[in-house]
């Protein structure tokens, strides 16, 4: 089976590449934007036509798209998230060789949800952010297309090579430098949102799985259970061995909040707490007072769109691929440490 996987490179591809490469049937080509891609290609500036003679020349059985952005603004989301997955499908319809397509999606698609409850994939998507929109528009290019296709909805990915900004990886890094320091007390900010965090190299053998099924539509992918910041913060420090304590920021109402996406400047009166969430200047009630014209705004507490729940329902994922996640969180987390430690 010829594979053409586009974003081999990426946090999720790089996984799925190995996992691809790890069976002997199948024949993978890489295509990217990078110098260590098979094809050298931009999907947000090429064209459709030159993807399609691409498409004709290698004729793959199955193109997987793990390529996109997660950060930036508006503009820059929609044309590495939606125009490059518009490119792929007008490449696929114009190609003669007819292959299945496996776009990888995002569980920001569905916005907040109902806390305590599970997200199916009949679920009214409502994104509370430009990433979730480019995301969804591109789902809905590709559910539009006609072409053999299916869109994997992957919740919060963790595990080894977790990006550094994300809220677990920027836990590790908080903890690497207390340990690092000897500092006795970390204080954390933005934990009482609740992800359904999900192995990469689960979602990997989930892509897997989609290449071989003649399963279409939309398909969850996480582990079915929500699970606290602060509880994965807790499950890191025992991982690492850290035996200071813990200390969740409390914000009052009407203050900075707390985040647990992208880290902000440091601003007068204020400083970055181990995340780089803002807490309040240890200096405030020494007569010292902040400038408040030179603060940094109040970030929204949820910058994901997520709201502060989200948990799959995989049942689709279990009935239509034969896939169930294998990797337990605290063995994610032990790989995440193990890549933060290196670090010391």
């Amino acid at each position: 089976m010829r594979v053409l996987l586009i974003g081999a490179n990426g946090y999720i591809g790089r996984f799925v590449a190995d996992r691809l490469l790890a069976d002997p049937a199948v024949q993978l080509t890489a295509l990217g934007r990078g110098d260590d891609a098979d094809v050298r290609f931009d999907l947000a500036t090429g064209s459709p036509g030159a993807l399609t003679r691409f498409l004709d020349a290698v004729h793959p059985g199955v193109v997987v798209n793990c390529a996109g952005a997660t950060r930036g603004g508006a503009r820059e989301l929609t044309r590495h998230n939606t125009v490059a997955v518009a490119t792929v499908c007008e490449a696929l319809r114009r190609s003669g060789c007819g292959a299945r397509l496996v776009q990888v999606g995002c569980s920001a698609e569905y916005g907040p949800s109902q806390p305590g409850s599970s997200t199916a994939e009949d679920a009214v998507p409502r994104p509370g952010g430009p990433y979730g929109v480019s995301k969804l528009a591109a789902t809905e290019l590709v559910l539009g297309s006609g072409l053999d296709a299916v869109v994997l909805r992957v919740f919060s990915p963790a595990g080894p090579g977790t990006p550094a900004g994300s809220p677990l990886g920027r836990l590790a890094e908080a903890m690497r430098r207390a340990m690092q320091s000897g500092d006795g007390e970390l204080r954390l900010g933005g934990l009482g949102a609740q992800r359904d965090f999900i192995d990469v190299r689960d979602v990997a053998r989930a892509v897997h799985a989609a290449s071989l099924s003649a399963a279409q539509g939309v398909i969850n992918i996480g582990s079915g259970r929500a699970v606290r910041l602060r509880d994965a913060a807790a499950t890191l420090a025992r991982v690492a061995g850290y035996g200071g304590a813990l200390h969740e920021l409390d914000v009052p109402p009407g203050a900075l909040r707390p985040t647990i996406g992208h880290p902000r400047a440091e601003s007068v009166g204020h400083r970055l707490d181990a995340l780089g969430h803002h807490r309040p200047d240890p200096l405030a009630g020494r007569g010292e007072r902040s400038d408040p014209e030179h603060q940094a705004p109040a970030p929204h507490p949820y910058p994901d769109g997520c709201g502060s729940w989200q948990q799959a329902d995989v049942r689709t994922a279990r009935d239509r691929l034969g896939w169930r996640p294998r990797i337990a969180l605290e063995e994610s987390l032990a790989d995440i440490w193990m890549e933060a430690a290196c670090r010391i």
